[in-house]
């Protein structure tokens, strides 16, 4: 598997790439999450078990057994990528 193929294996499912650029602006809570991105509850929990394993995320605990999201070290290492991928989706053909 290429290198390309292996980084798409993570964080190219539908949603992924939305999830950590919101995280991005800091710790989100899941209603937030699914309000401000406005995508199904069972798609949104599915995309953050899959992120949180493929260590781009993790789970903070809030008060009354609430849950924030926010990026590890490697979701941070993708803002490069998100920057240049809206920059690049931004380009009038």
């Amino acid at each position: 598997m290429s290198d390309l193929a292996a980084a798409l294996d993570v964080v190219g499912a539908r949603w992924a790439l939305l999830i950590v650029e919101r995280l991005l602006e800091g710790p989100q809570r899941y209603g937030d999450l699914q309000r401000d991105l406005g995508m199904g509850t069972n798609m949104l929990a599915t995309r953050l078990r899959e992120l949180e394993a493929a260590g781009i995320l993790h789970r903070l605990p809030l008060r009354h057994n609430t849950r924030a999201y926010a990026l590890t070290d490697r979701g941070l290492d993708l803002r490069a990528t998100i920057t240049a991928l809206g920059r690049w989706g931004a380009q009038e053909t």
